[in-house]
Parts: C-alpha cells; sequence; structure tokens
C-alpha cells in the first residue's frame, strides 16, 4: 500500500501525476510584484524568507533594501493587495516608525523586508510605489 507524504508524493518509487506535482510545490509560494508602472512580475519565493529577500533574488525593481532588511531604511516599501491585507497582517511598531521615512506611505503600506514567506502568502500581490525614500 502506498502512503501518501506532505508534499503529495509517495513513500514508495512510484510516478507521481501531475496534480501530486502541484502539492510539491507548497514551499515555493508565488509572489507579484506590480511597478508603479504597471507590469506586473510573478515569481516563486522560498518559505521563511521574506518578501524583500524574494524581490532582490528575482530582480524586482521598485525595492532597494539599502539596509538589507534590517527594518532600518525604509526603501522596501510596498503596498499590500487589499485582498491580502488581513493574511499579511498589520505592521509592528518598529516598522510604523520606519515607514514614517517611506514615500507615499498609504494604510496597505509594509516593508516588505518584515513580511515573512509563508504558505498562505501563495498569490500575494504586492505593489511598490513611484520611488522608494
Amino acid at each position: 500500500m502506498l502512503s501518501r507524504k506532505p508534499c503529495g508524493g509517495y513513500t514508495d518509487a512510484v510516478k507521481v501525476n501531475a496534480s501530486d506535482a502541484k502539492g510539491c510545490r507548497r514551499g515555493m509560494p508565488k509572489i507579484t510584484y506590480i511597478d508603479h508602472g504597471g507590469t506586473a512580475r510573478t515569481v516563486e519565493g522560498e518559505l521563511d524568507s521574506t518578501v524583500m529577500e524574494t524581490a532582490i533574488k528575482h530582480g524586482i525593481p521598485g525595492i532597494e533594501a539599502e539596509c538589507g532588511g534590517a527594518c532600518a531604511c525604509a526603501t522596501c516599501h510596498v503596498h499590500v493587495d487589499e485582498a491580502w491585507r488581513a493574511t499579511v497582517g498589520e505592521p509592528s511598531p518598529m516598522e510604523e516608525d520606519m515607514l514614517d521615512f517611506g514615500y507615499d506611505v498609504q494604510p496597505d503600506s509594509r516593508l516588505s523586508c518584515q513580511i515573512k514567506v509563508t504558505a498562505e502568502l501563495d498569490g500575494l500581490v504586492v505593489r511598490t510605489p513611484e520611488r522608494q525614500a
């Protein structure tokens, strides 16, 4: 008898069908970055990385990340799509303080270095402002 693995495969050596292979991709949630001009770029992020690290790894324009993700510069500011705000959550007090230095800060603003990539964020959409602070 075959027993299923959490990723959708099997413990015994058998061919995995396409629907099972999709299950193995849970570790790579897709994130869409939309720049100020409206160009959307969808990339895969690694679990436990950040939305900022994912952007830098994939060369997403509009994310400068001058402090390298230390929540000390506000140059990774993004606007979280309304449909994702509850899932992403609210900024911490420290992040709110840094957002004071951001450009075009809105209620949907977050620093992408403070958003951890999780399986629940598969499909996340963020927008970059016209410029960073």
